[in-house]
């Protein structure tokens, strides 16, 4: 059956959603020398939109399941197109940073609510596995433009144009949700209200308190491994982030298995080819960052190429990975969902060793160019692959938790990852010894979460259907 005509507007806004992150990315240095920014300001600002979408996306998530997706997506929309213009208009750092934290915030709401509506569009397993196939190669996409185009604009207008997109698309969103999209209750409600929920099943909780711990633990986490990669981890500034985070990361564990209805029921992980498909999304998230980060930063720094040129270059890695993403689907209905990623993960780790040769004088076309097809035509799959291992078993009424899941690794894996990564990198004397390093840990990571996928795949499977009460301690 052929995807809903919804579904592309709902594509439209994932890939918008991540789009948003990478949007300055290149012109960073030029922001930076606007405000006057020292190396604090730009960390800051480079992590403010990841760090409030990652820490929300729970919270985002167990709202959908509350009140309804499509509810929940014009919500987070209306946030993302007020906070777009502000940023457009912002007059001064504190500004600036303060929208892009909202901005942040309106994708958590909105990310996992789209996943909600997807479920409702596509009721009938086989069609859900099909949508969310394509959903998970959406997002890879999104950065990629967001790279590309980001280079572009500032080059030829002002950075600040680059708002116009996430703000067109949210308007868009808006205006065509009511006619396009089913209201998306949870499936514990009926059309009718609570009164016609069928026997057992009540509306979700909202679990304030597990909302609290999580969203400043994986907050205060993540903002300590960003601040790693300019300072020490005995640093104040990075050590007591991580410290603070992981202890509120435990309550929050604790928390949640003395909760009746806990925002992240603890058995929600214990499916291993659940946690193998996570930590897949995780790694290819990582691996594909480092990939724009280091690359760019090889291209303008080593080798003299202006911000278009290295825009330009990442022109064949979209190509690879468009055709890449129409294949993930009908080669996962195929040969399965576990087979996908796992072949996906290692093509990736093949495009990240050839990287691994990076030198000073590396070329191009022989030297860059099939890490950069490789690396996409890996990831297309990996990510459609996992999308569907992540979200399989799922109850509707919990389809915003495992969206919120889902979209929460694929933040926390950039970030994590390219503070480890980084780390390694900068034990090496060269910078371009340290990106070579780094490319080939990546690989190796990759390599091993492929390992880690066919074994879940060999001794679990999903059930069709998951009841709730699964979930609980």
């Amino acid at each position: 059956m052929a995807l809903r005509p919804g579904f592309a507007l709902l594509g439209g806004v994932q890939a918008t959603l991540i789009f948003t992150i990478m949007i300055l990315s290149v012109p960073l240095p030029l922001v930076a020398r606007e405000f006057g920014l020292g190396p604090s300001g730009v960390l800051l600002l480079s992590a403010a939109y990841g760090l409030s979408f990652s820490s929300l996306l729970l919270l985002g998530g167990r709202l959908a399941d509350r009140h309804g997706g499509r509810r929940v997506l014009r919500v987070g929309l209306a946030l993302l197109a007020a906070a777009s213009v502000a940023a457009a208009a912002a007059p001064d750092f504190p500004v600036l940073l303060a929208t892009r934290f909202a901005q942040g915030t309106g994708a958590a709401l909105a990310a996992p609510a789209a996943v909600a509506v997807v479920r409702a569009l596509h009721p009938q397993v086989a069609d859900y596995r099909r949508a969310m196939a394509t959903w998970g190669g959406l997002s890879v996409l999104g950065a990629t433009a967001g790279n590309l185009l980001s280079g572009v604009v500032t080059t030829w207008v002002s950075w600040r144009w680059l708002f116009a997109v996430p703000l067109l698309v949210a308007v868009t969103g808006l205006a065509l949700a009511g006619r396009r999209l089913p209201a998306a209750l949870p499936a514990a409600l009926a059309p009718g209200g609570p009164s016609e929920a069928p026997p057992g099943r009540t509306r979700p909780g909202l679990d304030l308190r597990g909302a609290v711990l999580a969203t400043t633990g994986i907050c205060a986490a993540s903002y300590g491994l960003v601040c790693f990669g300019e300072h020490r981890w005995s640093d104040p500034v990075v050590l007591g982030p991580l410290a603070a985070g992981l202890a509120l990361l435990l309550a929050f564990a604790a928390a949640e298995r003395r909760t009746a209805d806990p925002l992240l029921p603890p058995g929600f992980l214990a499916d291993r080819r659940r946690a193998a498909a996570l930590a897949a999304v995780m790694a290819t998230a990582a691996g594909t960052a480092l990939a724009f980060l280091l690359l760019a930063l090889y291209l303008q720094q080593v080798r003299g190429w202006s911000v278009l040129a290295t825009s330009a270059a990442f022109l064949p890695y979209a190509a690879a990975l468009l055709l890449a993403g129409r294949a993930a689907g009908p080669l996962a209905t195929r040969y399965g969902a576990a087979a996908v990623t796992t072949g996906g993960l290692l093509l990736a780790a093949t495009g990240l060793a050839l990287l691994a040769g990076l030198r000073a004088d590396t070329p191009y076309t022989t030297g860059l160019l099939p890490g950069l097809l490789l690396l996409p035509a890996g990831a297309g799959p990996a990510f459609a692959g996992s999308a569907v291992l992540a979200t399989a078993g799922v109850p509707a009424e919990r389809t915003g938790l495992a969206a919120g899941v889902l979209n929460t690794a694929m933040e926390l894996g950039p970030t994590t990852g390219l503070a480890a990564l980084m780390a390694l990198a900068a034990t090496r004397p060269t910078v371009v010894g340290g990106y070579a390093t780094a490319f080939a840990a990546a690989a190796a990571g990759l390599a091993l979460t492929a390992a880690a996928v066919a074994a879940a795949s060999r001794t679990t499977r999903h059930p069709q259907i998951v009841h709730t009460k699964e979930y609980s301690a």
